[in-house]
């Protein structure tokens, strides 16, 4: 606590410090003024069982993610640090400094970070280690969408890969989701995936494929499926449905996020694993998932990597109805 407010915190920072843990009930919210700010540092709050994980209470505004201490997650989200503390920080600094800010801007500044974080190391040595395999062409169109009366249906199309998000999928959802913005007589859309998964997040064949981090921030800004989502959730609200099933991980669960109704099957499995890659979620998650249940819960997903249930993204607010069939 006194390290945070004291004036020799940045060379601490230098030697290699990248995360702080406060025992939340051993007073670590006595003097709650006192945060990390821009800091480069992860404050991760250890709380009880009995504690209210809400991330909404004053009193504990100055941590990054809330753990309770037997919860497992606590030792993957220290060595995620451990391991990417490049990208574990600049996590923290933009999910702490993007209250109050527009979703137009939120969304801009992730796909900054986002964008420098491919040209760092972390993503580098993550490039260098894995042994991914060139993505097929797609023998179908990436995104379907269907118009019954004043519903337009859109289904995510590529079942052979757990619909990884690729660009041409990028450019499918996006197309799709413009007409429904522009026709006043579409009263009603939904978004799911075909196959055994709504979408396993983006497809790792064509991570790092831009020329460089500066147009590839560009072009995140010019095809936003997650700008579209949002835009499109202002017209419909509650019109606008998500179901999701299977993987729903990255982009799988970010842009789903947007929408004001999300129904889940039992075996959903929810998460953000971009820390393992060197990278933060980058398709809008640092926005949508902070709207629904706060930065802390976005937070432990960011930091662990590990998905949760249906029931749990139910009971965090995630999601909105557990249905036993796929729609």
């Amino acid at each position: 606590m006194d390290l945070l407010s004291s004036p020799f915190v940045d060379d601490e920072i230098a030697d290699g410090l990248d995360a702080v843990i406060i025992d939340v009930e051993l007073g670590g919210t006595r003097d709650s003024a006192v945060g990390p700010g821009s800091l480069p540092l992860v404050v991760i709050g250890v709380i009880a069982p009995s504690h209210v994980h809400s991330g909404r209470d004053p009193d504990l505004s100055m941590f990054d993610v809330l753990v309770e201490a037997a919860d497992p997650a606590l030792a993957a989200i220290i060595a995620n640090i451990e391991r990417h503390p490049i990208a574990a920080t600049s996590l923290a600094v933009l999910l702490r400094n993007g209250n109050g800010l527009s979703i137009e801007q939120a969304l801009a500044a992730e796909s900054a970070v986002y964008s420098l974080l491919q040209g760092g190391p972390e993503f580098a040595a993550w490039q260098i280690a894995d042994d991914r395999k060139p993505s097929s062409a797609d023998v179908e169109p990436a995104v379907v969408a269907e118009r019954f009366g004043d519903e337009l249906r859109i289904e995510l199309n590529r079942p052979q890969r757990h619909n990884a998000f690729s660009r041409s999928m990028r450019d499918g959802l996006t197309e799709a989701l413009a007409v429904a913005i522009a026709d006043d007589s579409i009263d009603q859309v939904t978004l799911s995936g075909r196959g055994p998964s709504f979408s396993s997040g983006g497809d790792l064949a064509e991570f790092g494929s831009r020329p460089d981090p500066a147009t590839a921030h560009l072009t995140r800004l010019t095809r936003s499926p997650a700008r579209m989502m949002a835009r499109l959730n202002d017209r419909l609200g509650a019109g606008l449905t998500v179901h999701l099933h299977g993987a729903c991980l990255g982009a799988g669960i970010e842009l789903a996020a947007f929408a004001s109704r999300i129904t889940a099957t039992p075996d959903a499995r929810i998460g953000l694993p971009e820390l393992s890659l060197g990278l933060i979620p980058g398709a809008g998650g640092t926005v949508s998932l902070t709207h629904r249940i706060g930065r802390r819960r976005t937070a432990y997903l960011g930091f662990s990597g590990e998905p949760i249930t249906a029931e749990r993204a139910k009971a965090w607010g995630l999601v909105d109805e557990i249905v036993t069939l796929r729609h």
